[in-house]
């Protein structure tokens, strides 16, 4: 094989693992991104359920009485 072949061999398998790369970086963004987001959806229930714990009678009933 000579140098030329070998040098566009290499050149092209680097390019392939800087793609991959950026590829799985991408990929962990978003799963980051994603925990993010469970993390505030269970954290914003966890604090509905601890406001409604400390004040059970609050939202239960409604005056209709004016």
């Amino acid at each position: 094989m000579d140098s030329a072949l070998m040098s566009m061999a290499l050149s092209q398998s680097q390019v392939q693992q800087q793609a991959s790369i950026l590829v799985m970086k991408k990929a962990m963004n978003q799963a980051e991104g994603n925990a993010n987001f469970i993390n505030e959806m269970l954290g914003g229930a966890n604090l509905q359920a601890l406001q409604q714990a400390a004040q059970p009678h609050l939202g239960g009933t409604i005056d209709l009485k004016g």
